[in-house]
């Protein structure tokens, strides 16, 4: 029987709202950077790496951020599941603890020459099982964003609702109903109003009154609800 040495690291899907073209809209992003040697050299990996034998896990994701694509903030930060596949990587067997990120669309945090944010709905070639781990979190995010206020890492401080449901559109990844959606925050007491407003746009017409989200820490606000796509009961 061969016998490996078994290896614990972390790996962190960090997502934002981007737009990448005018014609495509904001989509969903992940923050990745490309391997410069081998294995798998010229693809595109999640940052993280090894669990050093004095840190626990969130402060090496943290620490791994900072040091593999110069990330030093993230407004949510949590461990969502392990993937222990013995053959997932080649060499050492590594078991990866998966974090999720998120950083608000008003943030634009200069990046290290080999480190991109790729949308989500068009992923590079990815190193390893990347890509799965890049979709297990979208997956959780997307059931996140249903049952807790986890929007307020995606959003800037203060908002119009057309900016909210673009981003709840982007992240959930189909058409969301501005009016219904707030109806449904309010109901849930996730957002507040600032008493504040927008400028008007090009085409003038009201100024579009500005929200916040009442916390800026994860919190369940129905742990029965299910945001569905327009048309589906």
């Amino acid at each position: 029987m061969t016998h490996r040495i078994t290896v614990h690291e972390v790996l962190i899907a960090v997502f934002q709202v981007r737009t990448f073209t005018a014609a495509q809209g904001p989509e969903l992003a992940v923050l990745l950077w490309q391997r410069a040697r081998e294995p798998e050299e010229g693809s595109w990996s999640l940052p993280g790496g090894v669990l050093a034998t004095d840190e626990d896990l969130s402060t090496s994701a943290r620490r791994q951020l900072a040091e593999k694509v110069d990330v030093r903030t993230v407004a949510h930060l949590e461990q969502l599941s392990i993937f222990s596949d013995p053959d997932r990587v080649p060499g050492d067997r590594r078991i990866a603890s998966n974090f999720l990120g998120l950083v608000p669309i008003s943030s634009d945090p200069t990046l290290p020459v080999d480190t991109a944010w790729h949308p989500v709905a068009r992923l590079p070639a990815t190193s390893f099982d990347h890509g799965t781990v890049v979709r297990h979190a979208r997956t959780r995010l997307v059931a996140k964003l249903s049952y807790t206020n986890i929007a307020f890492a995606l959003a800037p401080v203060e908002f119009a609702m057309s900016t909210l449901r673009e981003i709840y559109a982007a992240a959930l990844g189909y058409q969301v109903d501005a009016t219904n959606l707030q109806r449904v925050l309010a109901r849930r007491k996730v957002l507040e109003a600032t008493g504040r407003t927008s400028p008007s746009g090009k085409a003038g017409g009201r100024p579009p009154a500005l929200y916040r989200f009442a916390d800026a820490s994860l919190r369940v606000t129905d742990e029965f609800a299910a945001l569905r796509p327009p048309g589906q009961a």
